[in-house]
This record gives C-alpha cells, structure tokens and sequence, in this order.
C-alpha cells in the first residue's frame, strides 16, 4: 500500500544533542582507512585552520541516520521497515563536523513517491550546533520495496 502523501512536508523535532569526540572521529576514519591527519591530528587541523579535529564527510551519517529513524519508525507514517533499503545519500555542508560539537537534527520528509509498487521517501535532515548554526544537510533516499505476491 503506497505511502500517505499527507506526510510530504512533515518536519519532526530536533534530536537530542550528539556531541562529536575526537575518538569517535578518530574511530571512523579508521574505520573508512582515510588517514587524513586532520582527522586525528589537532595540530594538523589547526594548520588547515580548524579549532580541533574534523570529521570525515561521511561522519554524518551516523547522526542523521538516527534522526531519520524517527521518521521511518513514526507508526502514522505505516512504513514497513522490514521492506526498506537504502537508496541514496547526499550531504551539503556549510562547515565540517568538528570535535567538540553538539549536533542536532530536524529530519523533514521532503517527498513520497511510488515506483513500480515500491514507495521512495525523500528525507532532508539539518544539522546545526548548540548556536544554532548551520553545518551539513543530509539527504536520504530510503526504497521500501514492494511486498512480494504468492
């Protein structure tokens, strides 16, 4: 059953605040093998012109990730989870993630579309620090295929 596009605009409150270590981002740029030393170096970063360490551009996925949760797991929406894969992510970033932030997200279901049976939702997150300031946009494309026959 197709999704409801009702929800299409829909923006749900913003996350609790993630607060980004250095070991975390020391923990995933190992984890992609990107030895980038501005991402485990202060020194290094300071020299690029950061205040601390700085993250991997993927790094946000992680925070975004979770608030989109809150958006697929919304039982009005009707999603089967169970059904869903992960169809595409984009971010756009007005500053990297740095040690030392606290990140909140605000996820907004941008579209709701339906493809061959299967239901493709859009979702936009903002992140933005304790000041309110602008850091990246996620966006993320999540496929919930359709329920086989027989």
């Amino acid at each position: 059953m197709a999704l409801d596009q009702s929800f299409v605009g829909r923006t749900y409150p913003p996350t609790e605040p993630y607060e980004v270590g250095r070991e975390k981002i020391r923990e995933f740029a190992e984890a992609i093998g990107d030895a980038n030393p501005a991402y485990t170096d202060p020194d290094a970063a300071k020299a690029l012109g950061h205040p601390d360490v700085i993250a991997p551009p993927t790094f946000a996925f992680a925070i975004t990730f979770k608030a989109a949760g809150e958006v697929v797991q919304d039982p009005a929406l009707g999603l089967d989870y169970s059904r869903v894969v992960h169809g595409d992510q984009k971010f756009a970033y007005a500053r990297p993630v740095r040690a030392g932030d606290r990140l909140s997200v605000v996820s907004t279901i941008e579209s709701i579309k339906s493809l061959a049976g299967n239901d493709v939702i859009d979702i936009r997150g903002e992140v933005r620090d304790e000041s309110g300031e602008h850091v990246v946009t996620a966006h993320t494309k999540l496929v919930a295929r359709a329920a086989e026959e027989g």
